[in-house]
């Protein structure tokens, strides 16, 4: 579906003048949206996966860990597959008002494609660098976003998601891959250089909060310097007619899964190019690993 056509549909919950931003400007942030029964559910379970996370040595398929994590001390990057981890996750996407909210932006009709639970650990927990996510999991148009709910309240000092607003739009698509052809995740020195500070946005809120940024969205996230965790919970969805040109490289079992409405029939194609990732078949860790560049296993390509 087109911008148009999503607009000209009666929203559930959002009004007009916030759905006319989240296409103006690429991004939306919905202070409160989520009630305290559903932020408990989220905590409990949350709170049960660092448990479970103590017990864990080396990253793996499920977690990401920070150097230095440690039993007595852990600290996490990401779980991964959140939804496949624990039962809320899934009850959240499926049953919240998240949902509703979600299908004001990509259209009645809701597909799923994968969840991430990631943290900035207290006292440090690493930056995310500029990056804009589409080129991660190309699809047939430009419908998929990302919404992140904020667990507990995330102030400037927490490591907030910072939005460029208008970024969106860019075109053509600056690479993610640097000079030499490797991935890198995120955008190179000369783009990040030419980002007026003054216009970036911080999506400060209090718990409950969504955070909603398009797939073309350039975002990032500073440090976590304050002494409380920062953990948030990131879903992506899509417009039931946007279909992935590529194998996700989480393989969620949800993958592809319509959580409102219906199917498509015909899938719908943006006439604007996209950038590809490389070959992700031989396993994918996680954005913090990449752009810290502690993966041991760079791929790199002529893909610019």
């Amino acid at each position: 579906m087109t911008p148009d056509q999503i607009l000209a549909i009666k929203p559930k919950v959002l009004t007009q003048q916030q759905r006319e931003q989240y296409f103006r400007e690429g991004y939306l942030l919905v202070e409160k949206a989520i009630p305290d029964a559903w932020l408990k559910k989220l905590r409990s379970a949350t709170d049960e996966m660092v448990e479970r996370g103590r017990k864990v040595t080396k990253s793996d398929k499920v977690y990401d860990l920070e150097p230095d994590h440690r039993p007595d001390a852990p600290r996490l990057r990401r779980v991964s597959n959140p939804v496949e981890q624990h039962p809320a996750y899934w009850g959240y996407v499926t049953e919240s008002p998240l949902v509703d909210i979600v299908a004001d932006l990509v259209g009645p009709n809701v597909k799923f494609h994968h969840s991430k639970l990631n943290f900035k650990w207290a006292n440090g927990g690493e930056e995310v660098k500029w990056h804009y996510d589409i080129s991660f999991w190309p699809h047939t148009n430009y419908s998929p976003l990302t919404v992140g709910t904020y667990l507990y309240d995330c102030g400037m000092d927490n490591g907030p998601l910072g939005v460029l607003p208008h970024s969106h739009e860019v075109d053509p698509m600056p690479t993610q891959y640097d000079a030499g052809g490797k991935w890198t995740g995120c955008l190179n020195a000369d783009e990040v250089s030419r980002i007026d500070p003054k216009k970036v946005v911080y999506l400060t809120g209090p718990a409950g909060s969504l955070t909603l940024h398009n797939c073309r969205m350039w975002h990032s996230s500073p440090a976590n310097l304050s002494d409380a965790g920062r953990p948030l919970l990131l879903y992506t969805l899509t417009s039931a007619d946007a279909f992935p040109y590529t194998v996700n490289p989480i393989r969620p079992k949800h993958d592809q899964t319509i959580i409102r409405g219906k199917a498509a029939p015909w899938a719908h194609h943006d006439p604007r190019p996209c950038l590809m990732p490389p070959d992700w078949s031989g396993g994918y860790s996680s954005i913090f690993a990449l752009q810290q560049e502690e993966e041991g296993k760079q791929v790199a390509t002529g893909m610019m």
